[in-house]
């Protein structure tokens, strides 16, 4: 079924309606192409080339400041305690477990420290921070939101599928979630937790509120800032999969 063009047409033939779900059908085959990368497969298989990974690491700490300086800027946007609250959790988890995640990953993967305190950013990741920027720059609580939902969603989908793939014995070849090393086991682990996933289920249902109630230029806004955090996702990872996708 082609993606409705309106979220009120694609509410009338859903029996119940997501704005973020309207939003990722948009976004398609987008999604799906950043969901089932072949450097997400490969990171959940444990095959995935090292130094790949150590790069793709790199551009992600290097993104880190921004994405902690988003969510700070959805914090001061959020309306009330109730709504400010879970993004200020998940700014601790963000400071404390995968800052401390990151550089005993390095360590591990020989990267010396004045690589990763000061990383050269790729264009891509460029792309990324300048988008989140101008989301919060430019508009507010909703337009900040099309941005750091797929991006938490769509790390959410790829890890759970990794982490399902690991507990299943019917795998062929069992695998081991326990067998990769630390720095996989871990990554994977950090975006396939029942709280994590709570966490983006509830940052889904803080656009899916405030999507509709929207104006039709704001709503075309954040369908077109939405498709993008997409589009470079897939980018990101096409970026760090030896070969290309």
């Amino acid at each position: 079924m082609t993606a409705a063009d309106t979220y009120e047409t694609y509410a009338d033939r859903t029996d119940e309606p997501r704005f973020s779900d309207w939003l990722r059908e948009r976004s398609e085959p987008a999604f799906s192409e950043a969901v089932e990368h072949p450097f997400t497969v490969d990171l959940g298989a444990g095959t995935l080339d090292t130094d790949a990974f150590a790069e793709y690491l790199l551009q992600d700490y290097a993104f880190l400041e921004s994405l902690v300086g988003g969510f700070g800027f959805a914090v001061g946007e959020a309306p009330g305690i109730g709504s400010k609250r879970p993004l200020i959790e998940f700014l601790d988890v963000v400071t404390d477990e995968e800052s401390d995640y990151f550089e005993r990953s390095f360590e591990a993967l020989g990267v010396p420290a004045d690589r990763y305190t000061a990383p050269e950013r790729t264009g891509t990741t460029d792309a990324f921070v300048d988008l989140l920027e101008r989301a919060a720059r430019e508009g507010g609580y909703a337009e900040t939101l099309a941005v750091l939902v797929p991006a938490e969603w769509i790390y959410e989908s790829w890890a759970a599928a990794a982490a399902e793939r690991h507990a299943d014995p019917a795998t062929d070849p069992p695998s081991d979630g326990a067998g990769l090393p630390f720095y996989y086991a871990e990554w994977i682990d950090l975006h396939a937790t029942d709280s994590f996933r709570a966490f983006v289920g509830w940052l889904r249902g803080q656009l899916d509120s405030v999507g509709p109630e929207l104006s039709a230029d704001r709503r075309g806004r954040v369908e077109h800032l939405f498709g993008r955090a997409v589009e470079l996702e897939v980018a990101f990872f096409d970026t760090h999969y030896p070969g290309g996708a």
